[in-house]
Formats: structure tokens, C-alpha cells, sequence
């Protein structure tokens, strides 16, 4: 498989050999099973002590001639704390159980369920990550990812750019970009913020943004900027090649063509 490299005004260049990669057969049911096993979750519980920090001597009990029994009275088994007492006769008030006052929750969230425990093979991985780079290079399935470009034709996948790309500052690379993937691309590539509608924005989530082009560098090239995700060639992940599904819209510079030459 063959590809030109394009210059920063758009033109193609020499014509370079893609790694075997770029032509491998996509295989989307080992993608899912990786992007699941890749799944992480902050997790979140109560205090383990919530709701038992209080001085409740443990269930009623209806046990006649005992001290400190409720025998006769219709008073429920739930632990109770002591506010007075005067001679045998106690007020109580109920304490710990999830019916009560101050109580702890019936079923709280569990940490242990929100720890993602499985595991992949080291194949299955290599080959979920060769099905993700060789879907950046097929025009179907980047059209089927993105429902702008629904019905349309997309010439020049994968994108191979000169590097010069990542010394240009951030006028000169957006207008780099619409010569290099057209306009209609460039409104899928460029990152864009917006404020969330509804109730969202009161829970720490206020703004949304897509997802943006990917730009894959070589291991020797550096490049920030918020118009877009940037990744080394060496610490290429399936997570940001195919999170949401496979087909992201990705341009690669040519030293991180040589590089991907490594994963066969």
C-alpha cells in the first residue's frame, strides 16, 4: 500500500510505502473485547464508619426480667441510642439503619464493583491495534464514523504530512489543515467547546467537546496545542485510535510512518 506525503500548502509530494499495518484485516470484535478490558472508572462509596458513629448498643432486645429491655412495650429490633434514662425507664431513639435519622444508606454504591479486573492477551492487543490503524486508512469506516460525512467520498487515507506541520504556529496550522483535508474535514478535525444544555452543567460537566482529528508524531517530535489530541508514535494507544469506534479521522507525519515500520 502506497501514499503521498503532503506538503503544508496542501500539494502532495514523494510517494512513500505504508507499513503492512495500514492494510491488515480489521477485526472489530477484538477491538470491542480490548476497549473493554481498557475501560476505567473513578470509584466512588460512602465511608465505610457512615452512619454507625454513635454510641447504639446493637438490636433491642424483648427478653423478659433484663435490664435494658423493651419485653411488651411494641417497640421494633433496630439498634438505638440512649438519650436519658431515668431508673429502668429509657429514651431511645433509633440510630444506624437506613429507616432512621442520620442513618447509613440501604444499598450504597461498592468500590469493588467499579474495579475493572479483566485482562487482554498480548495478540489480541497487538491485533486490536494494527484493526484500529489499518481502519484509519479505509474511507468507509471513516465516513461510518462521523454522520457529517455520511454518504461522501474521502480520497487520501491515511493523511502522511511533512513534519514541518508541527512548527507552525496556530493560524498557520488551521489554514495548513483545511489545504490538507478540504473544508469539510477540517470541521471534524479542529476541537470545539460548548456549554452543555440541562442540569448537567451543575455537576461538574458544564462544557463538551468532540473528539478532534488525531495527529500521530514520531518519537523524537514534540508539538502542543488545544486544537487537537497529539501522540507519540511510541506511546500509540488503542484508546485514542479507536474510543467511540473505529475509523477516527487521523493524520500521521512521515517520522511517525517509519516508526509504526516497528508493529508487524
Amino acid at each position: 500500500m502506497k501514499s503521498h506525503i503532503i506538503d503544508i500548502n496542501g500539494n502532495k509530494t514523494k510517494e512513500i510505502n505504508l507499513p503492512k499495518c495500514f492494510s491488515a484485516r480489521i477485526r472489530e470484535d477484538i477491538v470491542a473485547k480490548v476497549l473493554e478490558t481498557k475501560k476505567t472508572k473513578q470509584p466512588y462509596s460512602p465511608s465505610p464508619v457512615a452512619g454507625k458513629q454513635h454510641s447504639a448498643s446493637g438490636k433491642m432486645r424483648h427478653r423478659r426480667h433484663v435490664w435494658q429491655t423493651h419485653y411488651g412495650k411494641g417497640m421494633s429490633r433496630i439498634p438505638r441510642k440512649v438519650m436519658s434514662r431515668r431508673g429502668t425507664q429509657f429514651n431511645w431513639i433509633g440510630a444506624e439503619i437506613s429507616s432512621t435519622k442520620g442513618g447509613r444508606r440501604a444499598h450504597p454504591p461498592k468500590i469493588l464493583s467499579m474495579i475493572n479486573t479483566k485482562k487482554i492477551n498480548k495478540k489480541e492487543l497487538r491485533c486490536a491495534l494494527i484493526s484500529a490503524l489499518s481502519a484509519t486508512a479505509n474511507p468507509k469506516i471513516v465516513a461510518k464514523k462521523y454522520s457529517t460525512l455520511k454518504d461522501q467520498k474521502i480520497n487520501g487515507l491515511p493523511f502522511v504530512v511533512d513534519s514541518k506541520l508541527i512548527s507552525l504556529k496556530t493560524k498557520e496550522m488551521i489554514s495548513s489543515l483545511a489545504k490538507i483535508l478540504g473544508e469539510n474535514l477540517l470541521s471534524i478535525a479542529v476541537q470545539e467547546r460548548s456549554v452543555r444544555s440541562g442540569v448537567g452543567k451543575l455537576r461538574g460537566r458544564r462544557y463538551k467537546k468532540n473528539a478532534g482529528v488525531l495527529l500521530v508524531v514520531g518519537e523524537k517530535e514534540k508539538l502542543k496545542t488545544s486544537l487537537f489530541d497529539v501522540v507519540r508514535v511510541d506511546n500509540l494507544s488503542i484508546n485514542e485510535l479507536a474510543k467511540g469506534g473505529l475509523g477516527r479521522l487521523t493524520i500521521y507525519t512521515e517520522n511517525a510512518i517509519k516508526g509504526l515500520e516497528k508493529i508487524q
